[in-house]
Formats: structure tokens, sequence, C-alpha cells
């Protein structure tokens, strides 16, 4: 689902023209550009964020349900709560022993302390399962009630349908601007970092965009070469971009749920039997399992999708359906010359220099250019 992050709004009308390997630096970040141009960024494309991929376009911001969204909501609090009533009586048994007291107090103390915090724990696990099925609710409504982004690699265009808006705005995939986002901020907690990835494109003095949040700047690009790598006809499939611990069978559906728990734990075991991992893997695996309550999470997962396949995704305006339709091999875009000569020059340089940036990468294929 697309998200917002918190970054400075800009004057579209004063907006310079951004290129890929651009940096803009604000007070409390910096944003890296990654297209107009979409030049290749060599990284592993995964988007959970895709809900739908055909031979025609790719549904960018419907996504489809996550295991470990639930395993946060249920794991999240519960294990919390466990390291209320077990973990801190633990260590606080362990320094008192350290310290001299006896056998017997110890065990006393530690027992009063855990019966002391069943109390707090109790409405710690129920106020953090209260917040995350409020957060999992909104979530799961958008899944019927917005219309994600489309890009239509026939056309090599992209279809926008803002909220609100009464028509689809359609732009050039190869003039589309893309980025990535790290901002920071200070909390009574210390530094706190936010990534996110955006689109967008201006419309009529406006700023077109759908922005989101990332666990990190690599999973941000990650997001975007998903998209780039389908409009190039790198990507076919959603097994590729979002299956990278290879938990799909051939023959199992194209979400999460029971068949990714079973593959999960056979390949599990034959890793162990392999001797490529040992015995504390296994348990730490297991012990992951069983704090976030086992199979449920793949069990909501598939009951999500059932639901959302029943209850429908959005009707799309009849502009876009058409739009959407399948052409005929001859009439299908083709790439610029600018950007099948500046893609492979980009690959050149990665291959001599694989560690290097890949935005200095489109810097330095830039300045080559004039």
């Amino acid at each position: 689902m697309t998200k917002p992050i918190d970054t400075p709004s800009t004057d579209p009308a004063a907006m310079k023209v951004y290129r890929a390997g651009d940096v803009e630096s604000f007070p409390s970040g910096y944003t890296t550009y990654l297209a107009p141009l979409p030049l290749p960024t060599e990284a592993s494309p995964y988007s959970p964020y895709v809900s739908d991929l055909n031979d025609t376009y790719l549904d960018f911001g419907g996504g489809t349900p996550q295991v470990f969204s639930w395993q946060v909501v249920l794991g999240g609090p519960f294990t919390t709560a466990v390291l209320m009533i077990l973990g801190i009586p633990l260590i606080t048994g362990l320094i008192a022993a350290a310290s001299g007291f006896g056998l017997a107090e110890v065990v006393e103390f530690s027992k009063n302390l855990a019966i002391t915090a069943l109390e707090p724990s109790s409405y710690t696990f129920i106020g953090g399962l209260t917040v995350g099925l409020a957060v999992w609710l909104n979530k799961h409504s958008q899944y019927t009630e917005v219309i994600p982004t489309r890009f239509n690699r026939q056309r090599r265009e992209v279809c926008f349908m803002p909220q609100g808006a009464q028509a689809p705005l359609f732009v050039p995939w190869e003039s589309l601007c893309a980025w990535v986002v790290q901002a920071q901020g200070g909390s009574q907690y210390g530094v706190t970092r936010q990534y996110g990835m955006g689109m967008g494109f201006h419309h009529e003095g406006e700023l077109v965009r759908v922005e989101f949040m990332c666990a990190g700047m690599p999973l941000a690009i990650a997001h975007w070469e998903a998209v780039r790598a389908y409009m190039e006809y790198e990507v076919h499939d959603l097994k590729s971009i979002q299956d990278p611990m290879d938990l799909q069978g051939p023959n199992d559906p194209p979400h999460e749920g029971m068949h990714t728990f079973r593959n999960a734990r056979a390949r599990l075991h034959r890793r162990i039997r392999e001797k490529e991992v040992g015995w504390v893997h296994g348990f730490f695996w297991y012990l992951y399992h069983v704090m976030t309550f086992w199979t449920l999470p793949n069990r909501l997962v598939e009951w999500e999708v059932k639901r959302i396949a029943k209850v429908g995704r959005k009707k799309l305006p009849e502009a876009m359906q058409a739009w959407s339709e399948s052409i005929p091999e001859e009439q299908w875009a083709k790439p610029s010359e600018e950007l099948i000569r500046l893609g492979q020059r980009v690959k050149e340089l990665r291959q001599r220099r694989p560690r290097r940036a890949i935005t200095d990468i489109f810097a330095e294929v830039y300045r080559s250019e004039h």
C-alpha cells in the first residue's frame, strides 16, 4: 500500500528538471533521483506493492496481503508481553545471583516479579494488538478502494488515477520522474531515519505523485527496479519480484499462505540435513514462528486474499480499461535511442566497478554526454 513519507513540499512551477543521479538536499535529509530516463540500477527487483502483472501491464500500489504484516500485528505484542513476564524476572534473577543472593531468595524474587508483571503485560498485549489491528483494517480497506498506478509496457506509458480525479492521467514512461528519499529526525529515543520511494510527473502546474515508506534505501531502489525491469521486458512474472526466498512452488498460487510456510519448513529441514545450517538456526526458526503464532498469519493471509477476491477491486474508469487492452506487436512502442545508449554505458561502468554507488554511475554517464 502506498504511504506518504515526511518530505518537504516544493512548488512544482519552480521545480527544476531532474535526471537520474541528481541529489537534492533538504534540512533533514536528501532525495536521490532515479528517473526520468529510467536507467538500470542493477539492483535485485523486489516489490510487494505490485498487485497484478501480465504481458501488457503491471499494477503498482495495490499490493497483496503479507504474512510478515500479520506476524508483526500478532507476534509483536505477544513477544513483548512474554519478555515482560519471563525475560525481565530472568535477567533480574541472574543479576541477583551474581550479586551473592541465595538460590531460594533469587527464585522467590523472580517469581514475585513475574506475577507482578502479569497485569501490565496483559495491557501491553491488548493495547499493541488493538493498534496493530486498527492499522491492518485501514490498509485492508485500501485493497478494494484504491486504484493502483498502472504501467503499460506495450505502449510504454503510465496511468495515474489520483483520488478525487474525474479521469485518469497518462504519461510517457521515459518522462516519469522517480526518486528515493532518506530523512532523519530526533526523538526522545534518539535519531530516527525514514526511507521512501516515489514516482510522479507534472500536470497543469501540479505534481501528481505516489510515495510510500520503505525499510531501507536498498529496498527503496529495489521497488523501483521491479517496475523498471518489467517495463524493459526483463521481468515477466510476479514470482520474480515477490518471492526472493523461492518459497512458492511451480503449482502454488502467486500469493503467500500455508504453501509458503510448508515450503519454508521443508527447505529448512533439507538445509539441516545437508549441513548448510546447524541446529541453532533451526531452533531460532521454530522459536520465531512459535512467537508469531505458528501458521495463523499464513491462514489469515489466505482469508484476506479470498475476501478481496469476493469483494473485488475498485472498478477502473472506461478510458483506463481501453488503454489497458493488448495491442498488436507491430504497434508496440520502442525505447528511445538515448535510453538504450545510456543504459548500456551504465552496465559497462557497473561491471568495471561493481561496488560503486549506482547514482554516482548515473552522474558520470550524464557527464560523459556533455
